[in-house]
């Protein structure tokens, strides 16, 4: 039979793309995890990734062991929340994008406080994990559901432009940077790939080439909540409109009026609002404005 927990290991380095993210995931390091995926493709007699300097790629054959392990590492994930709430408060799970993620994170308290009877736990990926089969508990995403026994309430106007670092030398002639077209989920990163503009380096995640352009590698096409919010960062064009969407609140039917599910979505909810003008690309005009008047 094969070792469950090298399933479990090849799951993590799958998703994460590497060895470093999956040794923060799982506790293991990436020498060990290096070992155990080449011990498991020698146990099935395939080839599940492509080595090199960037990552780990997955071959076709390990596209079709990972589809085989996701519905087991959700089942391993209920039960490990079952084993929480005997024992523990129980864990919300929230699932976003890298920025929306990264911008909840920043503002966790608004989320969380030490006094409350559950936890939160982020699964920050840009996959659309499964609520209608409770993978996670609560979804952020732009676009409502459209099949499933899954509750969805609007949140708030996301709006999206280039940037560039603040100090970048020579803006002018300054290439771009973007998601490589395998990691092209967000429609953000589908509209540069379709651009004539010339592509300087890749990223194969949002906050990736958040820290590109910060790097002063290039123009980046960001939400404007993550980049205006950065003061390392400014605008190396217009908003594009096309990219305008609206974030929805997810979650599954069975489940939204759990005592802690419903804080969690009533405080999600009351951090987009909060944060509207933020999230749909005005405090720019705003601290220009200011800025003026000074």
């Amino acid at each position: 039979m094969i070792n469950w927990d090298d399933l479990r290991l090849f799951f993590h380095v799958a998703e994460s793309g590497g060895l470093s993210a999956a040794a923060r995931e799982t506790a293991t390091s990436p020498a060990t995890l290096g070992r155990r995926m080449l011990a498991l493709e020698q146990e099935l007699g395939q080839v599940l990734f492509v080595r090199s300097r960037s990552g780990y790629e997955i071959t076709p054959e390990g596209q079709g062991l990972l589809a085989r392990t996701r519905p087991m590492a959700a089942a391993f994930r209920a039960l490990e929340q079952w084993r929480d709430a005997t024992a523990h408060r129980p864990a919300v799970r929230i699932s976003a994008g890298t920025a929306t993620s990264a911008f909840m994170a920043d503002h966790f308290t608004e989320l969380w406080r030490p006094e409350d009877p559950f936890r939160i736990t982020f699964c920050t990926t840009e996959a659309r994990l499964d609520i209608a089969h409770r993978e996670v508990d609560i979804g952020i995403r732009n676009t409502p559901p459209d099949s499933g026994n899954l509750a969805s309430k609007p949140l708030e106007t996301l709006r999206f432009a280039p940037f560039r670092a603040r100090h970048m030398p020579e803006p002018e002639g300054a290439g771009w940077v973007a998601v490589d077209a395998a990691n092209a989920v967000h429609p953000a990163a589908r509209w540069v790939l379709r651009q004539r503009v010339q592509v300087v380096a890749w990223a194969s995640s949002v906050s990736t080439l958040h820290d590109l352009v910060r790097g002063c590698a290039g123009i980046g096409v960001m939400p404007c909540f993550i980049a205006d919010a950065d003061p390392r960062l400014t605008r190396a064009g217009p908003l594009i409109d096309e990219l305008t969407e609206r974030q929805h609140l997810v979650t599954h039917n069975d489940d939204r009026h759990r005592p802690e599910i419903r804080e969690v979505s009533r405080r999600i909810s009351a951090l987009f609002a909060a944060h509207a003008p933020l999230l749909a690309g005005e405090r720019a005009l705003g601290l220009a404005g200011e800025a003026a008047q000074g």
